[in-house]
Formats: C-alpha cells, structure tokens, sequence
C-alpha cells in the first residue's frame, strides 16, 4: 500500500470521526452525519489509526515528497489517538465551541447546504442520538472520577437555557439550501421543535441534574486531577507541539520566552520594567470601540494593506481572498477574540476572519492588527487557504492544519508583520507585543493548569500581571485553555521553530538566502510537524550548496 493510500485512510478516518468539519471543507459524502461518541467507535478507530501509523512508519518512499507523506500520516494518526485516549467526551462541558455539545449551536449554522436539504434534515434528526451519547459519556465519565468543571458546565447551561428561550431566533434555522426539497422549510422547522429542542432541553437538564453536582470547582480545573490525568497531558502535549517536549521543558521555555518580551515591552515603552510597562499602558489605554462596525472596519483595514504587501514578501499567493466577519451572535458570549475557518474545498465559502464584537467597548484595540495579520494575511488564511491548492499532494496534507505549524505560523506571520511596515503605529507594535505575550504565557499557564495543579485564578492572575490583556479576554482565554488541554502550547513553540529555521537558513545562505523564497520553502508542502519542517529547510540550503558545487566543477 503506498503513502497516498494510508494518508487517504487516515483523512477517511478522521472525517468520519468529526463528519461536520468533512461538510465545512466542502467534502462529500457525510453531510447527513454527526459523530459517533459511544466508546465502541472510539475502541474500533483506535485499532485502525494504530494500524494505520505502523503500516506508514515502515512504507516505502520514492522521494521526498514521499517521506513527508509518511511522516505526517505517522504524527497525524499519533495524535488521533492520544485525543481518543485521553476521553474529552467524558468531562468536556462549556460554553465554548470545543465541547460537543456546543458545537452543534455554533457550528452548524455555518455551512452551506449543497443539496435539496435532504442531508441537512437527516443530521437535524440525529441531534437526539447524539446528545444521548454524550449524557452517557459524561455518565461514564463521573463513575471513573473525570468529572467536568463546574464553572464551565455552569455556563453551558446558560448558553442552552439562552437557546432555548428564543425558538423564534434559533441559529439551526439558519442553513438553507439554494433548491430546497418540497416542504423543507416546515419539515426543519417541525425537526426543530419537535425533536432537537427538547433534546437540548434534556441534555441541559441532564447537566444541571448530573454532571454540574459532581463537577470539580475552580480550585482543581486541570487534567492533572483525574485519574491518568497527568500521562494524557503529557501526550496532547506531544500531539499539539509535534515534538517531545514534557511539560516542564515546555513551562521553563514559556518563562524564558517571557522573560525576552518584558524586555522588548520595557524598550517599547521607556519603562522601568514589565510592571512598569503595563502600567503605563493600561494608565493610557486607547478610545475604546465605538461600535462593532468600527472593530471590522480596522481589520479590514489592517487585511487590505497586508494584501497590498504580500507580492515582495511571497513568490505564491492563494487565490481565495480573506473575508472579515464578526463572531456569530450565538457563539461570541465566551468565545475567543478571534478565529479563522478556511474555504471549503469546492470554492462555495471563503475564508474568514471572525472577529468577537461581544461587549465590544472592552476589546483589546491595540492587539487587533496583530490578531488581524495572525488570523488573515500573513497567517493563517495564507497558509491554509494556499495549502489547499496543492492538489499534486494527498488530501491529507492540503487540508491538516497541525496546530504547531499552523499556530506557529500564525504567531511568525505577527513579527513578519513588522519586518513588512504593515502596523500603523507605536500603539499598534505595543500591541503586537502584548499578543505575542499572551501565546507565550500561555506556555506557562496551560502546563501550571494541567501539569501543576494551578487554580483558575492563579492562572488569570498570571495573565493580568504579564500581559496587558483586559480581563473579559483574560478570562475567555482561560475558560479554553481548561476546556482544550495542550492546545495552547502549540504557538509559541510554533513560532520559535519559524524563525530559528529561518535564522540557521540566513546564516547558511547569506547573501544567497531570499525571503520570498523562504516562505515558499515552509509553506510548500503543507502543514507538516515541526522536526520534519526542519528537514525541508535542510534541504533547501543543501540544494543550494549542490548547485554552488556545480558552478565550481
């Protein structure tokens, strides 16, 4: 069996774990399913991505293109089953779309019906499945000490007791196909009514009556208190970062990390120190967003002048341009500053930029062009929405966004930025610095959660004192970080990889090193795990060295 075919098994797979992210990419096939939570499925996957890792670990490779192939189906299938292992149907509840449950008010309204309706009623009809699957998680969950947080179940519950006191406004009416299917409308609006919505009554009384009971307070939220906790950490840790760092080599690093941006703060700024700095800057803040009319025009803003750059910096571009929009009304309460969704694959829907205009007044203003040139152009829209133009590569490796690498990315594009005269000012570099403080905090604070046993409060504590970030933000950032272990860790490695690939590529090449081909370098195959990322660099600077051989001869 070649690469090709065991990274098409393993896209299978994983699509057919999560058959929602399958219709937002614009693949065929699973429109009319939801995922399948009961531990048999999960059981039965794990043997196949198991197999699946070996078969790739040991298949032969004609070429480089080959060997990353391999090399990404091996990680990729890796880090599938340390997210079946360490069980997040069990015990993940909150408001946020990372949790099952909210998911489906949050999620599904987003994607494009390409069919009579038909598919998008039968996923309607398998909510109640679904949601019952989960209530016997979270059962099972209980019974072997994985209990949920009670703070986050608490604000789950309110987001469905929100749902459902607005029938009238329900974001699953949402979707609509262009050439509905006879009687479509009153048939979803009949699903809806008759079906979906007393199943979220049931799975919110079902929370209310079970799991919040149980839950653990915000004295214990991380994984470090269930049982096994501390080894599924340490394994998301290795799937998210696609590296072998523990989590104390990953908490020293964000320390130090740290440590190097108080210093650019306190040269910024003219401050005496980092506590210094961030006095200042909260004793001046700037005028707070008018409106959410006002926040989209600057990232827009911010977007257009990227454009406008990118051809000196890129030798490729993707064709799809970015689209700027703000966070849903139904998922924006608890949600993340800002998120990216790439194009689906059939070109129906762009890529967007949300950005969260909930309570808006208290939005970070300085931080937004750097969020905006992290979530758009030059991050992530022009590596993910590139990435998928590769159609010469497996699906696979156009479509796996690998948090490290894509984060990392993300979190480069930022400081590329810079390099590029894309900020608008002093307050705009300050807030550059601000948000890359808060991915590299967040080193220190998803392992003092998970690994070390910190409060909830001791880690909003740590980001108020080290970041300039408001406090609605703080505590969002927060809230995700107990709901989604490890996944935070991925930007600041991510980034540091960047850009040491980039340095040893300088030093190596001097005055035969070129930016744009660089770019082209890293972004040319993919996503890919940050030790073979190396490997590709490697290969460029070798083959420039082979060609300077010739020359000689």
């Amino acid at each position: 069996m070649t690469v090709d075919h065991l990274a098409d098994r393993l896209l299978g797979e994983i699509l057919d774990a999560d058959p929602v992210e399958s219709t937002l990419l614009g693949l065929p096939g699973r429109d009319h399913l939801l995922p399948d939570l009961t531990e048999d499925s999960a059981a039965s996957r794990r043997t196949r991505l198991v197999g699946i890792a070996e078969l790739a670990r040991v298949a032969k490779t004609r070429d480089q293109r080959d060997r990353l192939t391999a090399a990404v189906t091996v990680q990729q299938a890796e880090a599938a089953v340390a997210q079946i292992d360490a069980r997040a149907a069990d015990h993940t509840v909150t408001d946020l779309f990372v949790a099952p449950a909210t998911a489906l008010i949050t999620t599904l309204p987003g994607i494009t019906v390409t069919d009579d309706g038909e598919s998008y009623l039968a996923r309607l009809s398998a909510i109640p499945r679904f949601l019952d699957q989960l209530s016997e998680r979270h059962r099972l969950g209980r019974a072997a000490g994985r209990a949920a947080v009670a703070r986050l179940v608490q604000a789950a519950i309110d987001k469905f007791e929100r749902y459902l006191a607005a029938p009238a406004d329900d974001p699953l009416m949402t979707p609509t196909p262009e050439n509905p299917s006879s009687g479509f409308t009153a048939r979803r609006a009949a699903l809806l009514h008759d079906a979906v919505r007393p199943a979220i009554a049931r799975y919110r009384e079902a929370l209310a009556s079970e799991v919040l009971p149980a839950a653990r307070p915000d004295t214990r939220p991380g994984l470090c208190w269930l049982p096994d906790g501390a080894e599924q950490y340490a394994a998301l840790a290795r799937a998210h970062t696609t590296t072998d760092l523990s989590p104390t080599d990953l908490h020293e690093t964000g320390l130090s990390v740290m440590a190097d941006i108080a210093a650019e703060f306190v040269a910024l700024t003219d401050a005496a120190d980092l506590q210094d700095a961030i006095a200042v800057a909260r004793s001046s803040p700037a005028a707070p967003w008018r409106d959410a009319e006002e926040m989209i025009a600057a990232a827009r803003s911010a977007i257009a002048r990227a454009n406008e750059a990118a051809v000196h910096w890129f030798g490729r571009l993707p064709r799809q341009e970015c689209e700027i929009a703000p966070v849903p009304e139904a998922a924006a309460q608890g949600g993340p500053a800002a998120y990216y969704q790439p194009p689906s694959l059939d070109g129906r829907r762009p890529g967007v930029c949300y950005f969260n205009t909930y309570r808006v007044a208290e939005r970070d203003r300085d931080g937004l062009e750097a969020v905006a040139f992290h979530e758009g152009v030059p991050g992530h829209h022009l590596q993910l929405a590139l990435a998928q133009e590769f159609v010469e590569l497996p699906m696979l490796r156009r479509i796996s966004t690998l948090t490290a690498y894509a984060e990392g990315w993300g979190l480069y594009a930022e400081r590329l930025a810079d390099e590029m005269a894309l900020y608008s000012g002093d307050r705009a570099r300050l807030g550059m610095l601000s948000v890359d403080a808060r991915r590299a905090a967040r080193l220190v604070v998803d392992t003092g959660l998970h690994a070390f046993g910190w409060s909830r409060d001791r880690a909003i504590g740590y980001l108020l004192a080290n970041t300039t970030r408001p406090r609605v933000e703080v505590e969002a950032d927060v809230d995700r970080f107990i709901a989604l272990p490890g996944q935070a860790l991925a930007y600041t490695v991510g980034r540091l990889e960047f850009q040491r690939n980039r340095s040893r590529a300088e030093r190596a090449l001097g005055d035969r090193f070129h930016i744009r081909r660089f770019h082209d370098v890293v972004l040319g195959s993919g996503a890919l795990p940050l030790s073979v990322l190396a490997t590709v660099v490697d290969d460029w600077i070798s083959s420039h060295d082979r060609k300077d051989s010739r020359r000689v001869r």
